[in-house]
């Protein structure tokens, strides 16, 4: 099942958690000492930026009756929503531009373009999936309440929708992160916990309704009344959802290729329990993954192609992951962790194999659930020798450590050898077969 006891599954014994704490620790220091201008340009240089492309957006759906134009608008007001949600929204949220003490990029007073409110966001998001990240049972971005990506998960016969459901969550993504905070089917016993609940949802009704009235209506309106053509407000209209749908299906991907592929862990309540903060640095290690990424996907991105280093500094500003991801790889080489990363889109088919794979019963499944690419734990390696001890070690001949990186390929390679060794006797029986006289 999920990890219930990490620094055994990472092959760390107590003391190595907490020197790679103290190492994680001085990265942080660092950075909060070298924040500055160059930080605060970048992040005001982003809000120009967006500003420009969102009007440059709107000006061109003004004249969407010509195909081009409409097209273009569309596009470029895409590109400047997904800008505004990943690079702004979520990262000004996160608190990384607090330190400069300006109220317009201030955790606290930042509402972002998204049906979702702000305040419900860093409740779902900065508190609950990032402190207790991937575990079962307390982290709802597990799967949304909605998808099975765990054989954690008791399989039921409403996950034979797994890919509808993330089709859809895809394409409407935005109301998927308004919905989230209200825990639809979570019962509520106390007069107090049902008046809450009637609060949050009047405003994600709000909200809602401001950034639909937006979108479809007012800016419809003022391209009506511009061309006084019903046709050219119809394809403002049209535009906008084009341009919410482009954002929608853009940050999707970004955060399922951070959570959902293979070396993504899952963790138990159990790692929770007087966990220390090396502990904690560890479980985000190995419950994210990031992708390739140039200047210009790292940035449509939100700098979420670093996922594993802005889990580890949520609150750090995204412009420094880039080089802060150089020594966590290094810190993750030197004690022989994972550093789980690839290419985009290789990490998203990778997400929505799991998605569809985990729509069938477990007895179609050829993994264990302590051993398949999405799913495993500590006792993934005690099947190979029950008494073998998960500590860390060093190579005696090279001097390096060995740890769960090293495990993972030997065990690979084992695997392979012994799939090696059954296709050779399969080979000879035929061949024996095949030369045995006829009767």
């Amino acid at each position: 099942m999920a990890i219930s006891d990490i620094p055994e599954y990472a092959h760390l014994s107590d003391a190595d958690v907490e020197a790679l704490a103290v190492e994680l620790d001085q990265i942080r220091a660092d950075i909060e000492a070298d924040r500055g201008e160059r930080d605060a340009r970048y992040i005001r240089n982003t809000i120009r930026l967006q500003r420009g492309l969102d009007l440059a957006g709107r000006v061109m759906l003004v004249g969407g009756r010509r195909r081009g134009l409409w097209w273009a608008g569309a596009t470029t007001l895409g590109v400047a929503k997904i800008i505004e949600n990943m690079e702004l929204g979520h990262n000004v949220m996160h608190g990384q531009w607090d330190w400069m003490n300006d109220p317009e990029v201030h955790s606290t007073t930042w509402e972002w373009d998204n049906t979702g409110p702000s305040a419900h966001w860093k409740h779902t998001h900065n508190y609950i999936h990032h402190k207790y990240t991937n575990v079962l049972g307390m982290d709802d971005d597990v799967g949304y309440g909605t998808l099975r990506v765990t054989r954690d998960q008791r399989w039921r016969p409403y996950y034979l929708g797994n890919l509808v459901y993330n089709t859809l969550l895809t394409l409407l993504f935005e109301y998927g992160v308004a919905i989230q905070h209200l825990e639809l089917f979570k019962k509520r016993h106390t007069p107090e916990e049902k008046e809450q609940f009637q609060a949050d949802l009047r405003q994600v009704g709000r909200k809602i309704g401001k950034q639909v009235g937006k979108d479809y209506a007012l800016y419809p309106a003022i391209t009506g009344a511009v061309t006084r053509s019903p046709k050219a407000a119809a394809k403002t209209a049209t535009g906008n959802l084009l341009a919410n749908v482009i954002r929608n299906v853009w940050t999707n991907a970004v955060i399922f290729c951070g959570h959902f592929p293979d070396g993504a862990e899952k963790f138990t309540k159990q790692d929770m329990e007087n966990e220390s903060q090396g502990q904690w640095y560890l479980r985000q290690m190995l419950g994210s993954a990031n992708f390739h990424a140039g200047p210009v996907m790292g940035f449509m991105s939100g700098n979420l192609s670093y996922q594993i280093e802005h889990h580890l500094f949520p609150d750090l500003p995204s412009n420094r992951l880039p080089e802060i991801s150089k020594r966590v790889q290094a810190l993750a080489e030197k004690y022989d962790l994972p550093y789980t990363t690839g290419s985009l889109p290789v990490q998203y088919l990778k997400a929505w194999r799991t998605i569809a794979k985990l729509s069938l019963p477990d007895r179609f499944l050829l993994a264990t659930a302590d051993d398949a690419p999405e799913t495993a734990s500590e006792r993934r390696f005690k099947d190979e020798d029950p008494d073998k001890r998960l500590v860390a070690a060093v190579d005696p001949v090279t001097g390096r450590r060995r740890g769960l990186r090293s495990a993972i390929a030997d065990l690979r390679r084992r695997r392979r050898a012994r799939r090696d060794v059954r296709a050779l006797v399969r080979a000879g029986s035929g061949s024996g077969a095949s030369r045995r006289p006829a009767a």
